[in-house]
């Protein structure tokens, strides 16, 4: 009798896994969906450096000041965009590994580097064009 109590708590266990192993993949693979962004899309971006280096960004890794990154609101980390100053024409290619920024009225945080490759350090604020160039894991 114990036994039969014994299999049927382990069947209805299995059952319940297979039940849910669906639903599980189907809600990862939401999560690695790349977010809707338009083929290109303008807003303002702004730096942000030293006070930030050495600290954990979103995807773990170390903010670096002097690398290429970005924070961006929705877009999955490790997705890579190609920035363009409208003032000036000048892109740089970042990757997205943090989130942000936190200021209303601002679409994008980019390091110290990108905004230098942007010349937008002095001007802090940066009206800008994004285009996704790859996808997280691409190169």
């Amino acid at each position: 009798m114990a036994a039969t109590r014994h299999r049927g708590a382990i069947l209805l266990l299995t059952l319940s896994l297979v039940a849910v192993a669906p639903i599980s993949r189907a809600e990862s693979a939401a999560v690695n969906q790349p977010a809707h962004i338009a083929a290109e899309e303008s807003g303002i971006a702004s730096w942000y450096g030293k006070r930030h280096q050495g600290r954990r960004t979103a995807s773990g890794e170390t903010f670096d000041l002097n690398k290429l990154t970005a924070a961006h609101p929705r877009l999955p980390l490790g997705t890579r965009l190609e920035v363009t100053n409208r003032r000036n024409g000048r892109s740089v290619e970042v990757r997205v590994n943090d989130r942000g920024p936190h200021v209303p009225g601002r679409s994008l945080d980019l390091s110290r580097a990108a905004a230098a490759a942007l010349d937008g350090v002095t001007a802090g604020l940066i009206p800008v064009t994004m285009r996704v160039v790859g996808s997280p894991g691409s190169h």
